[in-house]
């Protein structure tokens, strides 16, 4: 008999596939068939490449004996962002997708892989945590549903990685107050929250960006970064739309810069080390040229 879904769950880096094994059978049904493979531990701290290809090896298995079945994809951490790369590899799959639940996973890039690979030439595993890979998630949000699920324990970040840099284009946004990293594997929340979002409640409009952080994200180095110096930030420069450019330097030398929106809501939070001081400035300095005649603020 075909099962109703496939449901895969995938772990994350340093981890088994207890949690989400457990996730899945919390939210499946007496005909879904769950995968939810465990990748070798030791392996998660090396690269990605060889995880990628044997999630996709067990996925076109599955896929070839089932392929009348919908597919239901859940990923944390790490695990989101290898299955990004299998349906990346995959866009024939895509009609088959019923959702993909993405769970405090670095879509925009894990800051401590930044900080381990700065120049992301390769340093193990941290090169791939610390890779952008939003313009990859946003394709495939724009036409596969998709949900992201944050923690926030800390005004910023589950204890591991920010907040921002789960947010995904298109996709529908989840933030949960007092939940960490690890807890969001399997948390009764998150559970709830997935089988509402398969019953089609909609959590949030899907996510949209202020033009000028597209511009911001593309500057080389460019890491989403915590709220936590936001206050000890000094004004830049006033958009067209009233939005205000803040900017603050870590003593280290780490450039910060945050997007206000008028309401003073954070739109957005990058930093770059020392290396990127010099694109940065750059940028920001064409951003004022370019408002000289929209009353633009003057640096502080």
């Amino acid at each position: 008999m075909s099962p109703d879904y496939l449901l895969f769950a995938q772990h994350g880096w340093a981890d088994n596939n207890q949690h989400m094994a457990h996730l899945a059978q919390q939210l499946a049904t007496d005909c879904t068939r769950i995968i939810a493979p465990s990748l070798n531990y030791a392996m998660t701290w090396l690269r990605m490449a060889p995880l990628i290809e044997e999630v996709e090896r067990i996925a076109m298995e599955a896929v070839q004996s089932y392929p009348d079945a919908p597919l239901r994809i859940m990923g944390h951490s790490m695990g989101g962002l290898i299955w990004l790369e299998v349906l990346t590899r995959h866009p024939d799959w895509w009609p088959k997708v019923h959702s993909l639940v993405l769970v405090a996973s670095p879509v925009g890039g894990a800051d401590l892989g930044r900080i381990i690979d700065p120049l992301q030439v390769g340093v193990g595993i941290a090169a791939d945590l610390g890779q952008d890979r939003r313009t990859m998630a946003g394709a495939i949000a724009q036409q596969i549903n998709t949900l992201v699920i944050a923690g926030d324990v800390d005004g910023g970040s589950d204890g591991t990685i920010t907040v921002e840099s789960t947010k995904v284009p298109h996709a529908q946004f989840v933030d949960m107050e007092g939940l960490n990293h690890a807890v969001l594997r399997s948390h009764p929340w998150v559970v709830e929250t997935i089988r509402q979002f398969w019953q089609g409640k909609s959590f949030s409009a899907p996510l949209t960006q202020h033009p000028v952080i597209e511009q911001l994200r593309a500057i080389p180095g460019m890491t989403d970064a915590h709220l936590r110096d936001l206050p000890q930030s000094e004004p830049f420069l006033t958009l067209e739309d009233d939005a205000v450019l803040r900017v603050w330097r870590h003593p280290l030398g780490i450039d910060h810069v945050y997007v206000l929106a008028p309401n003073q809501a954070c739109l957005y939070a990058g930093y770059v080390g020392w290396l990127h001081r010099p694109d940065l400035w750059t940028a920001l300095n064409q951003l004022r040229e370019a408002m000289v005649d929209h009353h633009s603020s003057p640096l502080v």
